[in-house]
């Protein structure tokens, strides 16, 4: 007779109950909570227990991941981990390290068993984790450890801030308990840095969604002005995709000396800023700037993003082509989004938009290296500048701000002022994170601007994104009655083509512009000056060739590894260009419509 599924189900039960046993029970599903304590700050030690219940293998391995997402060089954060063990109960459990970030915990017996160890922290960046007496700062790739195998496993955090604390800032989401949060897998934990002490907390509310400031050291600085101006910023930067992914948002404020930047997160970011920063109007548009950029990184790059640049691996770089897009072109964004809320007239933003095309165009690796490539090195040149780094490099941030611009105005010339990179951002973000989850490849981009424009880019890319060739600044900025003017240094001018230090009261060479008067001369970097055409130099060498002739020579006495030497340099024309964008006169009306598409005046 043959037995439907639900019968052969109840008769292999009952063959069960008459052999005597009992049908196994369900594995319970393995669970992850974290304990991140701080008993003694003033040490920089963070003390972490990783709690895992359920994992039914003789052993299991757990990771430190090597760099922070967003910030492309490998840290070797294992690099600052001690104490490493484990225990089932009361019993140690053998462990082992497998290699420079990997851990094995030998379990056999044992489902659930507790891993602790301590993280040295104390490199006060964004990118990094630090703590001392005053405050704590958590950046989760560089404390926190996954399971090599569960990464997606979801995972409870318990914080216990040091004695006197009371505050903790981040964007993880309330898990019940003091203190207590939930992450639905390691790359949320990750994503999601922590601020502990006894910050200030500022409120507003954008887009209807709550943000809240977390400012760590104190600043001088009017809040209401504050919340008033982030919140235009935020809301301003919510119209370009139009699309709204939060239901909350923190900013993590560090105010210090001398500020390093920013680092976005899924739902938060942090940023260094120098505490004087607010006291000036320039300074306070460039911390709106700081704002709008790692703000706008909610989109670009968190969720429109290169297929690279999610999920991540955490034990290598991941690379990519196209970071002059993901920071560039947020860079571009950000300053648009200013401009939009009503920080910049145009024209003030067109003078900064001159001084990038100035970065750009007089930096002499602009010629050796691509945008594409400039992203693609990355990981061993943009964060390992070196005394050459500007004849053989280009950033991917000042040129992706330039390459935008340029596509931008050719977008809406070429759909008559209907479309602009907005839409294209906006198609991105439906078509690769919404519909399939994904980023994006590069040409998925730029099919995705040709879909926009209606017409195809594929030269403008080859040239200018992975070639070398100057951007069309021209004919792109004509579109909207605009001119580049482009001043060369006189040539009567003769310029040494040398960056001078005047380290320890000498004048010694930091830099060497490539095919300069000092390239040419063989002026070395490292080189001290010591004499001038036989006079003693006491100053900037720069300064005392003012009124030399191009094409005369001069004789400069340096020591070079103790060493006198005399060098024979002969003194060439500067090859910089000073760029300005020029309004001309009587627009077309067709000009005026693109002008106004791309740089709207706020009503």
């Amino acid at each position: 007779m043959l037995l439907t599924a639900p019968h052969r189900r109840l008769a292999v039960a009952a063959l069960g109950v008459l052999l005597g046993h009992a049908a196994p029970a369900a594995l319970a599903a393995p669970t992850l909570r974290y304990t991140l304590a701080m008993p003694a700050p003033q040490t920089h030690y963070f003390e972490v227990e990783m709690n895992l219940d359920g994992f039914n293998k003789a052993y299991t391995d757990v990771k430190m991941p090597v760099w922070a997402p967003g910030s492309y060089l490998i840290r070797e954060f294992e690099r600052n981990v001690e104490d490493f063990g484990a225990t089932a109960g009361n019993q140690p459990l053998r462990t082992e390290k497998m290699d420079k970030n990997t851990w094995r915990i030998y379990h056999p017996k044992a489902r659930n068993f507790a891993v602790r160890y301590k993280v040295y922290a104390y490199e006060l960046s964004v990118r990094t984790s630090f703590i001392d007496a005053s405050h704590g700062y958590v950046n989760g790739t560089s404390v926190f450890m996954y399971p090599a195998e569960n990464k997606q496993l979801p995972s409870q955090l318990e914080v216990k801030p040091a004695a006197g604390w009371s505050q903790v800032s981040t964007s993880l989401k309330p898990a019940g308990g003091t203190f207590t949060y939930r992450s639905s897998n390691y790359d949320e934990l990750a994503d999601s840095p922590i601020e502990i002490g006894n910050q200030k907390i500022y409120t507003f509310t954008a887009n209807g969604t709550p943000h809240t400031v977390a400012m760590y050291g104190d600043p001088v600085v009017d809040e209401q002005r504050l919340t008033r101006d982030m919140q235009r910023v935020c809301e301003e930067a919510h119209k370009v995709v139009d699309r709204n992914p939060l239901d909350r948002y923190v900013f993590i404020v560090h105010n210090i000396d001398r500020g390093t930047g920013g680092l976005e997160h899924l739902f938060s970011t942090t940023l260094s800023v120098s505490r004087n920063a607010y006291a000036t109007e320039a300074g306070w548009k460039g911390y709106l700037g700081l704002v709008a950029h790692e703000y706008f990184h909610l989109w670009n790059v968190k969720r429109i993003r290169p297929v690279a640049l999610g999920p991540f691996d955490y034990d290598k770089e991941n690379y990519t082509r196209m970071l002059w897009l993901s920071e560039g072109g947020t860079e571009y964004f950000s300053n648009l989004i200013v401009q939009r809320a009503g920080f910049l007239t145009p024209d003030q933003y067109l003078g900064d938009l001159s001084n990038g095309i100035n970065r750009v165009e007089n930096t002499p690796g602009n010629k050796v290296q691509s945008a594409a490539d400039a992203s693609f090195d990355a990981w061993i040149k943009q964060y390992r500048p070196n005394e050459n780094s500007g004849n053989t490099a280009i950033s991917y941030y000042d040129k992706g701000e330039v390459i935008l611009a340029t596509l931008d105005l050719m977008v809406i010339n070429a759909t008559k002022g209907e479309k602009r990179l907005d839409d294209v951002m906006r198609y991105l973000y439906d078509q690769y994170y919404l519909k399939q989850g994904r980023g994006f490849t590069d040409q998925e981009y730029q099919d995705a601007v040709a879909k926009i424009a209606g017409q195809r880019f594929d030269e403008f890319f080859a040239k200018h994104v992975y070639g070398t060739e100057m951007l069309p600044y021209e004919q792109a900025l004509g579109y909207a009655g605009l001119r580049l003017s482009i001043t060369p240094t006189p040539a009567t001018e003769a310029d040494l083509g040398a960056r001078i230090s005047p380290a320890g009261g000498r004048q010694t060479v930091a830099g060497v512009t490539r095919d300069g008067s000092a390239w040419q001369g063989g002026l070395n970097v490292g080189d001290e000056i010591l004499s001038l055409d036989g006079v003693r130099v006491t100053d900037d060498l720069n300064k005392l060739l003012a009124g030399r002739a191009v094409g005369s020579t001069i004789k400069v006495l340096v020591t070079r590894e103790g060493r006198v030497q005399e060098l024979s340099i002969p003194l060439l024309a500067s090859a910089a260009r000073r760029y300005r964008i020029e309004r001309q006169p009587n627009p077309t009306a067709e000009q005026q419509r693109v002008f106004d598409k791309w740089l709207p005046v706020r009503s």
